[in-house]
């Protein structure tokens, strides 16, 4: 019980949104409009039911006047059926498209919001399926679910009126006495449904764990692939062609498990749903059969009771028609309630370290740990005047990437107090540059839009100024260029952005790795000529590096440090 109350919950916590939102109006607009074509759709099934009693009557009769204006007649119904049954699935899916749009924005936002997809990365699998995929099938599996148990209970409703009426009376003798079941048919067809539902239950629940893990195989299946394409050329280096097939293999072959269970189950249902739905056929047959004999109804109305009994039955049977789509969407409100959990809570981690205002960079009693409590850096107090350079340096695994990390306000695992001037630009250069897909535009503007780029002479001017004027007549080209360029070259890349943004702080972790040192040296140069009020941090290890900052920051890895003027 209390799965299910939970999985009403997470269901609750995704569906109510976009009801809620500012799009709620015309959402519940279209919504109420679907709703009373299916409505509408249903009245003209009530009215060809009537049409088989009529028609099948007027066979019977040989009365080949009726014949005709019967045809006539099931021609316009049918036309009027089906232009509302195209435009019931029309306007769905455009509902199902706003409401899929909503949400995925919403997502996107929650997912980039104050660095969430980089704190997340460790603790949800496949983020990109949960957005893109996900979401689709959580709008269009609620909707079809939605309207359709309404339509069920709609048709419910009319023809077990239709039934109760047509079906008469059963009369029985037992134990010498005299029963009578009025609407005989009508109750039967809910005890069938009835045993029907309860059972696909037992035979298909198991379904909902394994279309969840089916998912989450089929995804690390296919980031396992992508992976080796992100990563080709060192793998090719390596020759690590056996062990990523090792890789392929094993990840495969847990979707292949998971599979020929899914098969096993599904068989097994379908087992039962066939069967269920083909005894279904020849039942109301049966039922009324007798009456048919007996005179008491004609053919027409042999007919339209078996039509009737089978709106009925398919009515009541909604649960077990459905019953692998609601396997798959309880799968996918787990994935996805999953997935918000844990943004919510990454959300509500928040840094201890304060951040103020002051003349220039200062931090004061700045602690930092890693996860598991261990102490990187204990009370780290320090100025850095304007325009002035400091180096961070250290044995390996001692902190000092994730110092710049604490900086950037990434890093949750910190205390204390950063203090910088008020509307100061501040830049980070990560020691492998990151560019976008597209033009080589964006990447040398990023993260700014290519609406807010600014004149080319400009951007070829900053692009032989670091040293890349093979570029110059390739901005609006649109490649892969983390693909294309050296790592040197994107390395001097992003200098070019720096150059471009001339922001007062610039942080750098290793950014010059891929450089020869007197090319690390004239990239240093260059900031300092070009952007002589910049000050810097720079995390690395060179000698050159000594020459061109003022003061080291020595990191001992068990908290201590040690700060020094470079002479």
């Amino acid at each position: 019980m209390d799965e299910k109350r939970n999985l009403f919950k997470a269901f609750w916590h995704l569906f109510k949104g976009y009801w809620n939102s500012e799009e709620k109006w015309k959402a519940r607009g279209l919504l109420i409009f679907v709703i009373a074509l299916n409505f509408a759709m249903v009245w003209f099934l009530v009215q060809i039911n009537t049409w088989y009693n009529e028609f099948y009557n007027s066979l019977q009769n040989y009365e080949w006047e009726s014949f005709w204006p019967l045809v006539g007649k099931f021609t316009g119904l049918a036309f009027c059926y089906i232009i509302i049954a195209v435009y019931a699935v029309y306007l769905r899916q455009l509902l199902e498209i706003r409401w899929r749009t909503w949400m995925t924005n919403n997502y996107l936002n929650s997912w980039m919001k104050n660095q969430t997809y980089y704190r997340l990365k460790d603790s949800t699998d496949n983020p990109d399926q949960r957005i893109s995929e996900d979401i689709g099938s959580f709008v269009s599996l609620t909707l079809q679910f939605i309207i359709g148990f309404l339509k069920q209970m709609t048709t419910l409703v009319a023809f077990g009126f239709v039934l109760w009426e047509l079906s008469g009376s059963f009369t029985f003798n037992f134990a010498g006495m005299e029963f009578v079941i009025y609407g005989y048919m009508f109750w039967f067809s809910f005890v069938y449904s009835g045993v029907g539902t309860f059972l696909v239950h037992k035979v298909g629940r198991k379904l909902i764990g394994l279309q969840f893990n089916q998912q989450r195989y089929e995804a690390d299946f296919r980031f396992s692939m992508m992976r080796v394409r992100e990563n080709s050329e060192s793998i090719a280096f390596y020759r690590g062609e056996n062990s990523e097939l090792e890789t392929f293999t094993e990840r495969f072959k847990n979707v292949i498990q998971n599979f020929r269970k899914l098969m096993t189950k599904t068989k097994h249902l379908n087992f039962y749903s066939n069967g269920y739905g083909q005894l279904a056929v020849i039942v109301p047959l049966i039922l009324a059969a007798p009456r048919y004999f007996r005179n008491e109804i004609p053919l027409g109305g042999l007919m339209q009771t078996i039509s009737a009994f089978g709106r009925v039955q398919d009515a009541l049977s909604f649960f077990v028609d459905s019953y692998a789509g609601i396997a798959n969407l309880a799968a996918v409100i787990n994935r996805l309630a999953g997935f918000t959990e844990h943004v919510e809570e990454v959300q509500k981690v928040e840094s201890k370290v304060k951040k103020s205002f002051a003349d220039s960079l200062k931090i004061s009693d700045l602690n930092i740990s890693l996860p598991n409590g261990r102490e990187l850096l204990k009370n780290l107090s320090l100025k850095l005047d304007n325009a002035k350079y400091l180096l961070v340096t250290g044995l390996s695994g001692c902190g000092k990437s994730t110092l710049l990390r604490t900086l950037a306000g990434l890093w949750k695992y910190s205390a204390g107090e950063i203090s910088l001037p008020k509307n100061s630009k501040v830049m980070f250069l990560p020691q492998k540059p990151y560019l976008p897909l597209g033009s080589l535009r964006r990447a040398l503007i990023y993260p700014a839009a290519e609406k807010d780029s600014p004149p080319d002479e400009k951007l070829k001017e900053i692009l032989k100024t670091a040293d890349l004027p093979e570029l110059v007549d390739k901005l609006d080209l649109a490649e892969d260029w983390s693909k294309i360029l050296s790592g040197g070259e994107q390395q001097r890349l992003a200098f070019a952005r720096v150059l471009l943004a001339e922001p007062n702080y610039i942080f750098l972790d290793e950014a010059t790795s891929a450089l020869d040192e007197p090319r690390e040296l004239e990239m240093y140069k260059l900031l300092k000529e070009k952007i002589p009020q910049a000050s810097i941090i720079s995390v690395g290890h060179r000698s050159t590096l000594f020459q061109i900052h003022d003061e080291e920051l020595k990191l001992e890895g068990n908290g201590s440090w040690n700060l020094r003027e470079i002479i």
